[in-house]
C-alpha cells in the first residue's frame, strides 16, 4: 500500500535571521542618513563617503547570506566583522578629532551590532564574546581614552550579544527535545495501531492453535506449545517496541525535523457503518442497525469496525464457541454507539490489568486504543455470571472534519 511522509520543521532561528537582515539595511540607512545630516562637521568627508558605497553595496549585496546558517559562512563573518572594525577605525580619519572626543557616533555606528549578532545567531555565545570583544577592542582605539560612554556602550554591545547567543543554544536544544518527544509519540502510536492489528490476526491464530494442539495432543500439541512460544515472544515485542532516532536537519537554521510516516487509508469519503457490521452477523450473534444509513468517514468507520471485531473475537475465546452476543448500533445526532453484549460468564474483577500487564492488549489496544484514536470512548461494563458489555461511542463531528481534512 502506497505511503505518504509528513514532515514537522521547526525552528526558532529562520525569524532571527529574517529579522537581522531588515536590521542591518535599516541600521546601514541611518549611518548614511546621519552622515547627510553632520556632513559638513567631518574633517575628510570623501573618506566617509567612498567607505558609505562600500557599506551600502556590502550590506545589500549580502543579504542573501544572512538568510540562514547554511548560508551564514565563518568566512563572510570574518569579512563582515572586518568591514565593521575597518569602518570604526577609519572614523579617526574622516571625522574631526573634537568631536570623536566629545561622543561623536563612528561610521558604521549601530549597524556593527548586526554584525555581532550575525555570530551570536550563527554560533552562540562564544562566537558573540569573540566578535564583540574585537569590537570593544576598536572603539577604544577609536576612542583613544577610555571614556565612560565608551565603555557603556562596549558593555551593552558584549553582554546583548552574548546573551542572545545563549538564547539562541538553549533553543536548538529545546528544538532537539521537542523533536524528539514528537518522534516518541508518533512511534508510539504506530506501535499501537500495528499492535491492534498484530492482535486481531496472528495472535489469535497463534492462540487458537496452540489451544486447538492441547486438545489434539501427540504433535499436535508440541505444535500448539510452539505457537504459544511465539505468542509470547510477539506480544513482548508488540508490548515494547523501538522507537527510531529524530532526525535533525543538515542546516541548522531549519531547525529539528521529525518525518511521521502514515498509512493512508484506501478510501476517505463517507460510508455506510451497516455495510462494515453486517458480515459479523451470524447464527449465534444478532445485528440490530436503523434502517437509515450510518454515515462515517471511511477510516473512522473502519476502525469502529475492528473495535466491533475484537470485542467479538474476545466473546469467542472467552466466552466460549457457544455463547450469544447481540449488536446494538444507534445513530444519534452528534455521536454513533455501538453495544455489544454477551451472555458469558463474565470478567473477574482485576482480569482486565492482569491481562494488560501479561502483554494481552486486546481491550486496551484493539478496542480501547482505537477510540481513543477516533476522540471517543469505550466503556466496559462486566457482571459475573452475566455477561460482558461493551459501549463504544464515536463523536460524528470531530470524524466528519477529519475526513475531510484528508480528502484535501
Amino acid at each position: 500500500m502506497a505511503r505518504r511522509e509528513r514532515v514537522i520543521r521547526m525552528s526558532v532561528e529562520l525569524p532571527l535571521w529574517r529579522a537581522l537582515a531588515g536590521y542591518r539595511v535599516l541600521t546601514m540607512l541611518y549611518a548614511v542618513g546621519f552622515f547627510a545630516t553632520a556632513y559638513d562637521g567631518f574633517a575628510r568627508p570623501w573618506v566617509a563617503v567612498g567607505y558609505y558605497c562600500v557599506l551600502f553595496v556590502w550590506t545589500v549585496a549580502t543579504l542573501p547570506k544572512v538568510a540562514s546558517a547554511a548560508s551564514c559562512t565563518k568566512r563572510f563573518l570574518a569579512a563582515d566583522l572586518t568591514i565593521a572594525l575597518t569602518g570604526i577605525l577609519l572614523t579617526t580619519v574622516a571625522d574631526a578629532h573634537e568631536r570623536i572626543q566629545s561622543g561623536g557616533p563612528t561610521l558604521p555606528s549601530i549597524w556593527t551590532a548586526g554584525s555581532v549578532l550575525a555570530f551570536a545567531i550563527k554560533g552562540g555565545w562564544r562566537w558573540a564574546a569573540f566578535a564583540s570583544t574585537a569590537v570593544a577592542v576598536a572603539n577604544l582605539v577609536e576612542r583613544g581614552t577610555p571614556a565612560r560612554d565608551t565603555i557603556h556602550n562596549v558593555i551593552l554591545v558584549w553582554v546583548a550579544s552574548i546573551a542572545i547567543g545563549y538564547v539562541v543554544e538553549v533553543a536548538r536544544a529545546s528544538e532537539r527535545t521537542l523533536a524528539r518527544a514528537l518522534e516518541i509519540e508518533a512511534a508510539t502510536r504506530e506501535r499501537e495501531r500495528l499492535a491492534r492489528d498484530i492482535h486481531d490476526g496472528v495472535l489469535q491464530v497463534l492462540a487458537m492453535v496452540q489451544r486447538r494442539g492441547a486438545v489434539l495432543g501427540g504433535e499436535a500439541a508440541e505444535l500448539g506449545r510452539m505457537a504459544g512460544e511465539q505468542e509470547v515472544a510477539l506480544r513482548t515485542l508488540v508490548a515494547g517496541g523501538l522507537v527510531p532516532v529524530s532526525r535533525v536537519s543538515q542546516d541548522a537554521a531549519e531547525g529539528a525535523v521529525v518525518q511521521v510516516v502514515e498509512e493512508p487509508a484506501e478510501q476517505t469519503g463517507p460510508i455506510d457503518l451497516r455495510s462494515l457490521l453486517a458480515p459479523f452477523a451470524a447464527a449465534r450473534v444478532n445485528l440490530a442497525e436503523p434502517g437509515a444509513p450510518v454515515m462515517l468517514p471511511a477510516p473512522a468507520a473502519k476502525e469502529l469496525a475492528a473495535a466491533v471485531g475484537a470485542a467479538l473475537d474476545n466473546v469467542r475465546r472467552h466466552a466460549g464457541e457457544d455463547a450469544r452476543a447481540w449488536i446494538l448500533v444507534e445513530d444519534e445526532p452528534g455521536e454513533v454507539i455501538i453495544t455489544v453484549r454477551d451472555d458469558g460468564p463474565g470478567i473477574p474483577e482485576g482480569r482486565l490489568a492482569q491481562a494488560e500487564g501479561e502483554g494481552r492488549l486486546g481491550v486496551a489496544q484493539s478496542i480501547r486504543g482505537r477510540l481513543r484514536d477516533l476522540g471517543g470512548s469505550a466503556e466496559l461494563i462486566s457482571t459475573p455470571g452475566q455477561g460482558t458489555e461493551v459501549e463504544l461511542t464515536v463523536p460524528k463531528e470531530k470524524n466528519v472534519r477529519r475526513g475531510k481534512a484528508e480528502q484535501r
